[in-house]
């Protein structure tokens, strides 16, 4: 199906818009704290994107997308990058307003603490593998920043928030790998995967993802600073 990747798009993002205007969220009305974010995020990522691309990190099955490209990526691969974020930000909106109870702050440093580890380790382990030193060293820096820099008390809440994204994450990325749409050259990344699905992706896509809504936050947090 030529135009596969391009429907997964749109299938990612059609609920979260249509359910944008539900009255009880009113997700519609954040959504101009969520398009700086996103400009800034999706440069930062699709830089990597092209250079993983060029450099035979992964590629693209020419059966599955519709051929349009900008510097050597896909336009499907483009949007991935608002698609995604968008929905993953309103799952976040979602639980922010349903969803009371929170990590506690104690907990969410553990786990910043095991990631920032783990991103060390896996830095160390396997210097060689590209796709493997830049998630994993993002994710490092983005931790480090968010957590212990500028001390972000989001952090709990988006733990939580990534946790249900998985469920989509599976979904989304168990297609575009099974096909597959998007091909993994394995000798840049761990060799590893659940299912058909890098390890690397679920570190990758939290590195996207905090990013988004760390931004999200600061958009948000500008605007009601004014407002008070």
């Amino acid at each position: 199906m030529k135009y596969a990747y391009l429907l997964i798009n749109f299938l990612t993002i059609i609920f979260p818009v249509l359910l944008s205007f539900d009255k009880r969220v009113a997700f519609y009305k954040s959504w101009k704290f969520i398009w700086p974010g996103m400009a800034i995020t999706g440069l930062v990522f699709l830089f990597w994107d092209v250079l993983f691309t060029v450099k035979g990190v992964w590629s693209f099955n020419n059966e599955y997308i519709a051929g349009i490209r900008f510097f050597e990526l896909p336009l499907e691969e483009i949007l991935f990058f608002l698609t995604v974020p968008f929905s993953c930000i309103f799952i976040y909106a979602c639980l922010n307003h349903y969803v009371k109870w929170s990590l506690q702050e104690s907990t969410s440093k553990w786990i910043s603490a095991f990631l920032i580890l783990l991103s060390v380790l896996m830095v160390g382990f396997y210097p060689n593998r590209i796709y493997t030193v830049v998630t994993f060293s993002l994710l490092l820096v983005l931790l480090i920043l968010i957590q212990y820099v500028f001390k972000s008390v989001w952090l709990k809440r988006f733990y939580m928030a990534y946790i249900v994204s998985l469920l989509p994450f599976y979904i989304v990325n168990g297609v575009l790998t099974a096909i597959p749409i998007v091909l993994y050259n394995n000798a840049e990344n761990m060799s590893k995967r659940v299912g058909t699905i890098p390890v690397e992706d679920h570190f990758y896509s939290m590195a996207l993802l905090v990013m988004n809504v760390g931004f999200f936050e600061y958009f948000k947090s500008k605007k009601e600073a004014v407002i008070l």
